[in-house]
């Protein structure tokens, strides 16, 4: 089942057959960030932790015609087939290390570079924080990257807040 998320673009619930194509979109995201890697081990972390407690949802275009007779009311978004995603969203489950309480936590939101700036990212987010106040949940977590400027605007923009710092050193086997 779909259902609209913007004018043009509808938001479908995703399933275990999907892990080939979460993989893929995975590795882009990552790929945009960091090009000269090899995220084949992603695959790992789909299988790990990618089950029906973990909701995928994916974003079709439904094309330039199709938006213009949505915003006339005369199609819904079920009567026409997408070509392929162009944007997935991907969410988990945390635990409040301080208060001990369930709760959201994205894995993945990712927006093909051709639809971006223009509002899917923001949608994703509101339909994912309604999905997440409906279950219960009272907050949303995220890990997001400091050289990932686009992103930290719009977590920004949203009310989003650093809790904590994730800090790494990387160790030499030498000694």
């Amino acid at each position: 089942m779909s259902e609209q998320l913007l004018p043009g673009y509808i938001i479908r619930r995703g399933s275990a057959l999907d892990r080939a194509l979460l993989l893929k979109f995975m590795q882009r995201t990552y790929q945009d960030l960091f090009p000269n890697e090899d995220f084949s081990h992603l695959e790992q972390t789909i299988r790990q932790y990618f089950s029906s407690d973990t909701p995928l949802w994916w974003v079709d275009f439904l094309g330039e015609r199709v938006k213009k007779d949505q915003e006339a009311s005369t199609l819904s978004p079920s009567s026409h087939s997408p070509t392929s995603p162009i944007a997935c969203l991907w969410v988990g489950n945390a635990i409040d290390q301080v208060q001990g309480n369930r709760h959201a936590h994205i894995f993945i939101l990712y927006v093909v570079p051709e639809h971006r700036r223009r509002g899917i990212g923001t949608a994703l987010m509101r339909y994912v924080e309604n999905w997440a106040i409906q279950r219960g949940d009272r907050q949303i977590g995220l890990q997001v990257f400091q050289s990932n400027k686009p992103a930290l605007n719009l977590y920004n923009q949203l009310g989003y807040q650093t809790q904590s710092l994730w800090m790494v050193k990387f160790l030499s086997a030498e000694k």
